[in-house]
């Protein structure tokens, strides 16, 4: 029995057509040039599930005018697909939910909220380049986490239960850090 290394067997799953161009990822990425701008601006595809294509829109109008052309759609998008949709059904179901799973409007709340944690190391001194791989060892890197993460919670207020640094909305919702609130959760049900 022979073994691959993991860089050849990532390398030809990267080359086969299938890996990289599945039917969804294809529809998103002609979806716009389909619809058009201001229709996409108001959808978002969410499935495809036996050969019919899920879309949510903004507002019930939308998805009563775009079933009315949703055979012009459907011919466009089989163009460019290789295999064809038997439907497409449009509803606002989906779309609350397909809006908080956009990927810019979810970057952007995660970087919003990540910074505001102690432990979202983004401004951090970047680790020294030595020519020795072994300064760039996993104890080094860790051992320079440590130290920023130290000086990162040198300002931060301390939880009244443990004394460790703890963000400022912990103890703003629980009055101590979340590790002690979990540790008092559990105790309160094993009672």
């Amino acid at each position: 029995m022979s073994f691959k290394s993991l860089d050849g067997i990532l390398n030809s799953l990267a080359e086969q057509r299938v890996w990289q161009e599945q039917p969804f990822q294809l529809l998103l990425k002609y979806w716009p040039n389909v619809v058009g701008v201001t229709v996409a601006a108001h959808t978002r595809p969410v499935s495809i599930q036996r050969k019919i294509l899920w879309v949510a829109t903004s507002s019930a109008v939308w998805a009563q005018e775009l079933s009315f052309s949703r055979q012009r759609i459907l011919e466009k998008l089989n163009g460019q697909l290789p295999s064809p949709l038997l439907d497409i059904r449009f509803s606002t179901a989906g779309w609350q939910h397909s809006q908080n799973s956009h990927p810019a409007a979810n970057s952007q709340a995660k970087t919003s909220l990540s910074r505001d944690h102690p432990s979202y190391v983004v401004d951090a001194p970047s680790m020294p380049k030595n020519s020795k791989s072994s300064e760039n060892s996993p104890n080094s890197v860790f051992q320079h986490w440590a130290k920023v993460m130290q000086a990162r919670s040198h300002d931060l207020p301390l939880c009244p239960q443990c004394r460790c640094p703890t963000p400022p909305g912990e103890i703003q919702r629980w009055a101590m850090c979340s590790i002690c609130t979990a540790k008092q959760r559990s105790l309160t049900t094993e009672s």
